[in-house]
C-alpha cells in the first residue's frame, strides 16, 4: 500500500499539480514527498490523491463539514503566497494538519491554527509522527488569527471566507503577504494581501473554488 501511495503521489504531482502552471519547486518537492494520505481519516486513505476536495470531519449540529482541499487549489494558493525559508507562517484552519507539514518544508516555523480539538489532536499527533519539528498547531477562532506569536511573514487561509477580518491583516508583519479564497462556488477568487509601510493592499488573482473555512461567514442583513 505504501509503494501504491508513493505512486499516487508522482501521479499527482505531475498531472495535477505540474499541468496546472504550479511551478515552484520546493513546493512540488514537498508535496511530491509528504504523504497526504496520513492526514486523511481511515475509510478515506484511498482517496487522499484524488482531484476533489476530500472531506476530513463530517457536519455536525455544532458546524458545517471540514474538507482537505484539493491538491491543485492548494498547491496555487501556497505558490501565490511565495513562502520563504525565514518566514514565519500563520495556517489558518489546519484541519488534519497536511497544510502545516507542506508550509513546514517551506518555511522557518508554522503556527497551525484549527478551532476544532479533534482535528488539531490528530494533526498534532501526524506532524510529530512526520518529524515535522518547526510546528506549533495552537487552538482558537479561526478570524481571530493568533496574536501570541505575530506578526507573521505570510498567513495562509485555508478556505473560502466572505471576507478576510482586519484582526488578521493586523497580524502580518511589514512586507508580509496573506493568500485567501474570498467568495463562494466558482464566482469565488484567490487574493494576495500585503502589507507595506503598515498599509495593507490587495489583488484578485485567479478564480478558485474552495470548501469554505467556519467563522468567516458574514451576518446576514436585516431586510425590511
Amino acid at each position: 500500500m505504501n509503494a501504491d501511495f508513493s505512486l499516487q503521489r508522482a501521479k499527482m504531482v505531475e498531472g495535477q499539480l505540474r499541468t496546472t502552471d504550479v511551478t515552484s519547486v520546493p513546493l512540488l518537492d514537498a508535496m511530491g514527498d509528504i504523504p497526504r494520505e496520513a492526514f486523511v481519516p481511515g475509510r478515506r486513505k484511498s482517496l487522499s490523491y484524488i482531484d476533489e476536495d476530500l472531506e476530513i470531519a463530517s457536519a455536525t449540529s455544532e458546524g458545517a463539514a471540514r474538507y482537505l482541499m484539493e491538491p491543485s487549489p492548494f498547491a496555487k494558493l501556497i505558490q501565490l503566497a511565495d513562502v520563504q525559508s525565514s518566514d514565519v507562517v500563520l495556517d489558518v484552519g489546519s484541519g488534519t494538519g497536511y497544510s502545516a507539514a507542506v508550509l513546514s518544508r517551506l518555511a522557518s516555523f508554522v503556527v497551525a491554527l484549527e478551532c476544532d480539538e479533534t482535528l488539531a489532536g490528530s494533526a498534532a499527533e501526524t506532524l510529530s509522527e512526520l518529524g515535522c519539528v518547526n510546528v506549533a498547531v495552537v487552538g482558537g477562532a479561526l478570524e481571530n488569527g493568533y496574536a501570541d506569536d505575530a506578526p507573521y511573514d505570510v498567513i495562509f487561509v485555508g478556505g473560502a471566507v466572505d471576507a478576510v477580518p482586519e484582526k488578521l491583516l493586523g497580524q502580518l508583519r511589514d512586507g508580509g503577504r496573506l493568500v485567501a479564497v474570498i467568495g463562494e462556488g466558482n464566482a469565488a477568487r484567490a487574493h494576495l494581501f500585503i502589507k507595506d509601510d503598515g498599509i495593507v493592499s490587495s489583488r484578485a488573482t485567479f478564480n478558485l473554488a474552495v470548501k469554505p473555512l467556519p467563522g468567516f461567514q458574514k451576518a446576514p442583513a436585516f431586510v425590511f
